[in-house]
């Protein structure tokens, strides 16, 4: 199953900025929200769409991102459709609702999503488990399923459009018309910053929201390299931003994966560069690498409509799913 760009969406920026923006709703769908609470006293929601007993798949939405993503929802719904049930991550603080630590989510945070995992299987040791990643998601499933090995139970993992070595796509960034993507992140993620502590603040957690503003003034931070050293690397315990990209980029960790994973990358995508894609005798057995010429980054439309757009990864990652027995 190949993917063709569409006559009327061939540019790799036009990949991306369709569907993030121009995207509309899937089929209104019946979700319910569960709030965890987390070992270190704070919390995560999780959004559950599907009932009974069917197989169970993990969804992890990328930077800035949430549970109500168009690519989320949009496998939500035909996971749905397929008679299966999915359970979406949001990762700390993009629930629509500030967490209650300083701490935030980062590319190598692989806590929260090992944490609902055990939960998973505790409730439901014999259902089948899958699980879906986009981008720093992504990059926290192949780093998750890398340090667990055979400690884990999956039938099947993907992930999409994956930054598997962090420095390089970083530098990416600050060129070109990537720069338009680097400026809209790093605004939503100061917002983001900015929302929490006026919360922590207002909830009386004081000692948390202190350790946010001693990061101090970020207004001259331009970069995702100034922002992961000030910000990620200062919050999460990494010495700077290079211990943070070594030590979270999950190319490394693609050699030890012991589940059937799908990797899928764009030769074109706007945040990275071919350079971060892994040669054959960096991938396990169970990692197949499928790269396409182009799709953008969590883009992958197609159809000849443009009215009536269709997205590639809600065929192409449903078939891998189901063709490792996932049922």
């Amino acid at each position: 199953m190949t993917y063709q760009p569409p006559w009327w969406l061939k540019t790799a920026h036009l990949q991306t900025v369709y569907p993030a923006l121009l995207r509309k709703p899937a089929i209104t769908l019946n979700i319910r929200r569960e709030r965890l609470a987390t070992p270190d006293n704070d919390f995560i929601d999780i959004d559950f769409c599907g009932e009974g007993r069917s197989p169970l798949i993990i969804l992890l939405h990328g930077l800035t991102g949430s549970s109500q993503s168009g690519y989320i929802k949009g496998l939500q719904s035909v996971f749905w459709q397929q008679g299966w049930r999915s359970a979406a991550l949001n990762f700390r603080g993009c629930s629509g609702e500030p967490n209650q630590l300083a701490r935030c989510y980062h590319s190598g945070d692989t806590e929260d999503i090992d944490f609902l995992y055990r939960i998973l299987r505790q409730r439901e040791p014999e259902t089948p488990l899958a699980a879906v990643g986009f981008s720093l998601g992504g990059n926290v499933l192949l780093k998750w399923l890398g340090e667990q090995g055979s400690n884990v139970t999956l039938s099947a993992a993907v992930a999409v459009s994956v930054p598997l070595v962090l420095n390089i796509c970083a530098t990416k960034l600050d060129s070109g018309f990537s720069k338009i993507y680097r400026d809209r992140l790093l605004l939503e993620l100061k917002e983001y910053l900015d929302t929490k502590l006026n919360y922590l603040i207002g909830i009386g957690h004081h000692e948390e929201a202190d350790k946010i503003q001693r990061l101090g003034d970020l207004s001259s931070v331009k970069s995702f390299w100034q922002y992961d050293d000030r910000v990620v690397a200062r919050l999460h315990g990494f010495e700077d931003v290079h211990d943070y990209y070594r030590r979270s980029s999950s190319r490394q960790y693609l050699k030890a994966i012991r589940v059937p994973t799908l990797l899928i990358q764009a030769f074109d995508d706007p945040f990275m560069t071919p350079a971060v894609l892994p040669t054959p005798d960096e991938l396990s057995p169970n990692v197949i690498l499928e790269v396409t010429p182009g799709g953008g980054h969590v883009g992958f439309v197609e159809g000849r409509n443009p009215l009536k757009p269709k997205y590639w990864l809600e065929r192409r990652i449903p078939r891998f799913i189901a063709e490792q027995g996932f049922s």
